[in-house]
């Protein structure tokens, strides 16, 4: 069995440590336009462990374009949510 997806997304909100679980939401846009031409998105939650949460709270923001991987996980809800095991930082940040 393997269980791995790659995602690339953007931060739809400044990411904040929180005191039980720290996660992240990700828009990730559909690669196809719907019937009124517009793009569509999904919105996955990705739960970062301690060590990436720390380093995507300091060095993210809203609209930062990530590449994640992880594992996937199915609520109760039937959402799914992504337990992150790499991020990669996309958008560049000026020094």
């Amino acid at each position: 069995m393997y269980n791995q997806v790659n995602l690339i997304g953007r931060l739809i909100k400044d990411p904040e440590i929180a005191k039980t679980k720290t996660f992240i939401t990700l828009e990730i846009q559909r690669s196809y336009r719907n019937a009124n031409g517009e793009y569509e998105a999904d919105f996955i939650d990705c739960t970062l462990p301690e060590g990436i949460a720390h380093n995507v709270v300091d060095y993210c923001k809203k609209g930062d374009l990530l590449s994640v991987r992880g594992q996937f996980i199915t609520k109760a809800e039937k959402q799914i949510e992504i337990i992150v095991e790499k991020v990669i930082f996309l958008t560049s940040k000026d020094i």
